[in-house]
């Protein structure tokens, strides 16, 4: 017998051991639990507002975006640190700050969100920023961006929250709703490109 046909199955046993290993089931385990730190109530970079000032000869209402300082402008008054806090600590800090300046003897500002986002990029549809709901899970943002491309890697989907990075499987997310993340506002989505 050749020296050819001598090896075969050894190289059959080989190729076989080796594509067992790469069938592992990718739906099995955990995903990591990750610290919400901040509260959902809680103003962060990106939010949009509705500040109200009313009780003035000249009410107005400014809509604005905390800015990646966490601050906003207001006329009159310049700058004022928004992320942090509650819309009532906003809401007192920009009064105190009228007062105070002597721009007004009174004045009434009632502050509103009125959208807070996520944002996705990498290896989905449709990229973007993605309106944050109390319900937004990492499976829902990512059926909202369209859903994977052919290249996603679904096993390895980066989450950034709190300038901490985690590794979250969707897959498995996918086939037991008790491992899908709640998403907070101003998390960013990160679905890298599979090697394969």
């Amino acid at each position: 017998m050749p020296a050819l046909f001598r090896f075969r199955p050894c190289a059959l046993a080989c190729l076989i051991i080796v594509l067992a290993g790469c069938a592992t089931d990718e739906t099995t385990g955990t995903n990591p639990v990750i610290p919400s730190t901040a509260s959902a109530a809680q103003l962060r970079p990106g939010d949009s507002l509705s500040i109200a000032l009313q009780s003035v000869p000249d009410p107005t209402t400014n809509a604005v975006q905390i800015n990646e300082q966490g601050l906003i402008s207001l006329p009159y008054i310049g700058t004022v640190t928004a992320a942090g806090g509650t819309t009532a600590e906003l809401a007192q800090r920009i009064r105190e700050t009228y007062i105070t300046r002597k721009i007004y003897k009174q004045v009434d500002v009632s502050v509103t969100v009125t959208e807070r986002y996520v944002y996705i990029g990498g290896e989905v549809s449709r990229p973007g920023r993605i309106i944050w709901t109390p319900d937004l899970s990492l499976t829902k943002a990512i059926q909202s961006a369209g859903g994977f491309t052919l290249y996603a890697k679904e096993t390895k989907v980066i989450l950034a929250r709190d300038q901490q990075a985690y590794d979250l499987n969707v897959k498995l997310a996918q086939k037991n709703p008790a491992q899908d993340v709640l998403l907070m506002p101003g998390d960013s989505i990160q679905v890298p490109r599979s090697a394969f």
